[in-house]
């Protein structure tokens, strides 16, 4: 009867530590699967911010697309174009 019990309790001791180690090992993949939602979310709030502030300065590249300065600019820098009677000089060393 005492090496029945004694079988009993340590079958007992077994079932507990391989519970003990199921729960631990579901913890472990949990807690990873956690740290990359983690992860993810951080690069999402940081996309997020630059995407706003690019949202933020096509607002502003839009509310000043009409202005006689903004068409004046263009027309310098990417067509080339000069007012009348207006002097240009040419840095050769840029060339």
């Amino acid at each position: 009867m005492k090496n029945l019990f004694r079988n009993k309790k340590i079958y007992k001791n077994i079932l507990l530590l391989i519970a003990i180690g199921y729960i631990a090992i579901i913890f472990i993949g949990q807690q990873k699967t956690l740290n990359s939602y983690k992860a993810a979310q951080e690069y999402n709030t940081k996309k997020l911010e630059e995407e706003k502030e690019y949202q933020e300065s096509l607002i502003a590249m839009h509310e000043n697309i009409n202005s006689s300065e903004y068409i004046e600019q263009i027309a310098r820098d990417k067509l080339y174009m000069y007012l009348p009677n207006e002097k240009v000089y040419i840095d050769r060393s840029k060339q």
